[in-house]
């Protein structure tokens, strides 16, 4: 029995040096594991800040491109009115005064005024909707009554108040009347 404890105490003892070998390996491995999925983790932070960053860049860059572009929208708005008044005042001239020697000047600086309104318009991307003829489409017009026509309902029979694009934003809805559907 002494032969037998001293075999199981020689046995426990190989036990001990195998293991105490094998620890730092273990601890080596299982250091070097951790190791590694810390630096997936990095590689994934990192990777997601740059993906963000890039994200936050052009974001940045395309509402300055917008800013630059779109700059003017509400000078363009509050100008569209002047530019409704002169067209009044214009189709308000009776041809009968339009041939009088004496307002024919005046005549001639207000049209020549508009031109030059339609081209400073077109300089900055700013363009009249053409709505006649077409039909209704609720993202450029707005229709402000029903007309009795031979034309298919929807169709816009009527323009009320030009309406205007700047770019491909729409800066003023044509204000219109619309084929009624017959009876």
């Amino acid at each position: 029995m002494a032969k037998d404890k001293k075999m199981d105490t020689d046995v426990n003892e190989d036990l001990r040096e195998e293991t105490a070998e094998a620890a730092p390996e273990v601890a080596e491995h299982d250091r070097l594991a951790a190791l590694e999925a810390e630096l997936a983790d990095a590689k994934s932070a990192v990777l997601y800040a740059q993906a963000e960053t890039q994200n936050v860049r052009r974001r940045a860059e395309k509402e300055a491109a917008d800013a630059r572009t779109y700059a003017a929208t509400g000078f363009a708005r509050d100008i569209l009115s002047v530019a409704d008044n002169l067209t009044r005042a214009l189709s308000a001239i009776p041809e009968v005064v339009r041939s009088d020697d004496r307002i024919k000047g005046l005549v001639t600086g207000l049209e020549a005024t508009g031109r030059e309104l339609d081209s400073v318009f077109a300089r900055h991307g700013i363009s009249k909707i053409v709505a006649m003829g077409d039909v209704l489409d609720p993202n450029r017009h707005q229709a402000m009554m029903e007309v009795p026509s031979d034309k298919p309902a929807g169709t816009i029979v009527q323009e009320i108040q030009t309406g205007y694009m700047i770019k491909d934003r729409l800066l003023r809805p044509a204000l219109v009347g619309v084929a009624k559907a017959g009876d």
